[in-house]
This record gives C-alpha cells, structure tokens and sequence, in this order.
C-alpha cells in the first residue's frame, strides 16, 4: 500500500500553535487548498483521534471514502461509527495497513500530528511526505516526532511557494 503523509508546519517545526489542535486557525488558504486536491484523490483517510476531535464538527461524510481514527481507546466512539466511513481502531500502524489491504485499498492519506506520523515512520510505513511550511514562528507547540526515535531517509522530489508571504510545499519520497 502506498502511504503518504500530509502535514502543515511553522518555520520553527511546530505543527500546532501552543496548545492549540485547529491548525486551520493559523495555516493558508493555498495549504488548505493543496490539502483538499490531495484528500480528493484518495478513498482512505486515516488520522489520530486529535485531528479527529479537532475537525469533527465539519467532517463530512460519504460513501465513497472511509476514514480511520486511530485511538487507545475505540470503544469511546462507538456511537460516532459509520461503516464503511467512520471507523476506530487501536491496532499498530502495521496491523492497520494489513488489514485495509486486505479489504482492497491500495493507497492511504495519513492526516493528523506528531504521534500518528511518528507512528507510521516507527514501522516504516511512509512512502511519500508532503510537508508545508508557513512562514509563521510559534515558540512552543507539537514538534514532527513526538519525542519518539525515527531513522528515515527522504529524497527531496519538489518544493512549490504556494503564496506571496512565503508558505513552501515540500514533496519527499521516504526510503
């Protein structure tokens, strides 16, 4: 399965501003754009219960696109379950991607924090990174790994100004 993560960073590698979850609040217009286009072009969506908490009261759901929440704790969101389109797990990354391939998907978009791409980069996961960085320094903040130990090689593919102030999308290939 090919696994790509997407993620929007200040210059100073902080994915949340403070304590603050809603990166919405704080990234471009043009990353909110790439991020759409990107999501459009997949049928699995897969983030960690924080992003979920952050956007579920404007996630729309549909039949044609299943999105996974990884959490500790699954049974907390029973009631929310959609099959086939909202669904909780508390499997590994590795076990996860074993079992929506089995189910036939064939690629996956990884949409959230630190902990869920340290996650994913702890089993090697991870093919491809798109990576935007708004000009925008916060101080304090989630930082990429979450305090967890990852060995990764990229290979530097692309990088695109999406705006006038500055904001820079980064591709990489993950090896």
């Amino acid at each position: 399965m090919k696994i790509t993560l997407v993620m929007v960073s200040s210059i100073d590698g902080r994915f949340t501003r403070g304590n603050e979850s809603d990166i919405h609040l704080w990234s471009s217009k043009e990353d909110n754009d790439h991020f759409t286009r990107l999501r459009d072009t997949h049928s699995l969506i897969v983030m960690g219960s924080g992003t979920y908490v952050a956007i579920r009261e404007t996630l729309h759901l549909s039949e044609d696109k299943l999105r996974v929440v990884l959490t500790t704790n699954p049974k907390k969101y029973i009631n929310k379950s959609v099959e086939n389109q909202l669904e909780f797990s508390n499997e590994t990354p590795k076990k996860l991607v074993e079992h929506l391939s089995k189910r036939g998907y064939k690629k996956m978009l990884l949409v959230g924090g630190p902990r869920l791409a340290s996650s994913f980069f702890a089993f090697h996961l991870v093919n491809e990174l798109y990576l935007t960085i708004e000009p925008k320094i916060f101080g304090k903040g989630n930082t990429f790994t979450s305090k967890t130990i990852i060995d990764a090689d990229l290979k530097f593919m692309s990088v695109k100004k999406l705006n006038k102030k500055g904001t820079l999308l980064f591709r990489y290939s993950v090896h």
